[in-house]
């Protein structure tokens, strides 16, 4: 009865299901070890977040450019406040309000933007108390620029003067005649009457959107390796009933069909 599994065709179909199988097995248990490495990401980042509170600051030289090591390290640098701009919508403890973010000029002639604190409701550059003036020096947690349309960051423009949707070079330089480092501080201890801005993880290192890709991208792959096992069993037991019925003369043979066929003169 199952001597059709000889035939090229299911050579053909048999080759296929061994080498689908191990293939889709194989992108299932990849796309789950990317899971579960951002998993451990996630919580290495915390960790890190949470280590950095006690280390001893550096300067900021010492730990650019920002990456996944150095985001949310204890950073300090020296200079004079600058421009001010107010970054509408962010929230803090579940409250919506806005951050107020100074540009610290520093020796080497670039800004540092340094969110000095946050503050409820919608921006308003009357309610924020003007920055120190005179040389200061400011201790923070150093944050990689920001990108506009990632981790619920805006990307909105026809904001007001004297606004950001983010905090980045790449958006800071077009508000100031001066260079802008590709970092930014938030202050450990906020100005009067301001909360403040807790540090976040690094980017690429939290359970977003892409984790859970990888997620369903192994379900895909385990239910396309079960896929391929029903349709090898659906084909086999159709093939089977038709070889059986065949025997029987249930069905007629094709090839004894063919054989019977007058041959045209």
């Amino acid at each position: 009865m199952y001597r059709f599994l000889l035939t090229p065709r299911w050579w053909g179909i048999n080759v296929f299901v061994l080498l689908a199988i191990p293939f889709c097995i194989f992108m299932g248990s990849w796309q789950l070890s990317r899971f579960e490495a951002r998993v451990e990401a996630h919580r290495s980042a915390d960790r890190q977040v949470e280590t950095a509170k006690t280390e001893a600051a550096r300067p900021l030289a010492d730990l650019l450019p920002v990456d996944q090591s150095t985001s949310g390290k204890r950073a300090t640098a020296t200079g004079r406040y600058a421009r001010q701009l107010l970054v509408p919508d962010r929230q803090v403890d579940g409250k919506n309000g806005f951050y107020v973010l100074t540009l610290l000029r520093t020796d080497s002639g670039k800004a540092l933007p340094v969110v000095r604190g946050w503050l409820p409701g919608k921006a308003d550059a009357a309610r924020v108390p003007a920055p120190p003036a005179g040389e200061v020096t400011v201790t923070g947690a150093l944050q990689a620029s920001e990108t506009p349309g990632d981790n619920g960051i805006s990307n909105q423009g026809g904001l007001p003067s004297g606004q950001t949707a983010a905090i980045s070079a790449a958006s800071l330089v077009n508000l100031v005649p001066y260079p802008v480092y590709d970092a930014w501080i938030t202050l450990e201890k906020a100005d009067s009457g301001m909360t403040a801005v807790p540090a976040t993880a690094p980017d690429n290192s939290g359970l977003d959107l892409k984790a859970f890709q990888n997620l369903g991208y192994t379900g895909e792959w385990f239910v396309f390796a079960g896929f391929v096992v029903f349709m090898w069993f659906r084909l086999l037991r159709r093939e089977a009933e038709f070889a059986r019925d065949a025997a029987l003369g249930l069905v007629p043979d094709p090839e004894e069909e063919a054989r019977q066929q007058p041959t045209a003169v």
